[in-house]
């Protein structure tokens, strides 16, 4: 069953209905028709989308930065560590004593030199990032 309905259009909508409605095949009633379901199935599903996808591809972006700084800091420590157990030696049971305690002297050094770049702002990984692209620059340019 169909309804009848009455509406009112300002004289540009009008004009553009009835330029519309003149080609082969269309006609008023169903431009209108076709216009109004359109909107009616697309008014709460986008304009939740409209609302948050400026958001969400923002969140997106930020989250491949995080990965990437992740990947980057993940491989340094990696490469820290075979390195340090690459040179270090074994020790006698006699010297484990002496090392112990400079190796908590050597991390509280450590921990304070974190904790006053986090206090400053300022970045180690950053620093070694930026150590690398220099290096490779160096190295290109010498070729």
């Amino acid at each position: 069953m169909k309804s009848r309905h009455s509406l009112y259009l300002d004289d540009a909508l009008n004009k553009r209905l009835d330029e519309l409605a003149s080609k082969p095949g269309a006609s008023r009633s169903a431009i209108v028709r076709d216009a109004v379901s359109a909107y009616l199935a697309r008014q709460g599903a986008s304009e939740l989308e409209i609302a948050f996808r400026e958001r969400l591809d923002r969140m997106s972006g930020q989250l491949n930065r995080i990965e990437h700084i992740q990947n980057i800091t993940l491989e340094c420590v990696a490469l820290f560590v075979r390195y340090q157990l690459g040179l270090s030696p074994q020790l006698a049971p006699a010297d484990q004593r002496v090392v112990q305690a400079l190796g908590k002297e050597r991390f509280q050094s450590f921990v304070a030199q974190v904790r006053a770049r986090i206090a400053d702002g300022r970045s180690a990984s950053a620093e070694v990032i930026d150590r690398a692209v220099e290096s490779a620059a160096y190295r290109e340019a010498a070729e």
